[in-house]
């Protein structure tokens, strides 16, 4: 997490489309591309980024 907000490398729940993601890129900061946590299938950008629960923060923001 990064500011309290979900930063790149943390594991997030997508409360918009139901899906558990990890956060591969944030843009601007305010746009959240996600991948899926069990591999195989698409990038998405994230609907409502204030709908992104942290599940597994990376350790790794500042």
């Amino acid at each position: 997490m990064k500011d309290g907000k979900p930063w790149v490398g943390d594991q997030v729940r997508d409360e918009a489309t139901g899906r558990k993601a990890i956060v591969t890129d944030v843009r601007k900061g305010a746009t959240y591309v996600l991948r899926p946590v069990a591999g195989g299938g698409a990038f998405w950008e994230a609907e409502d980024p204030d709908r992104l629960t942290v599940t597994e923060p990376s350790g790794g923001g500042s």
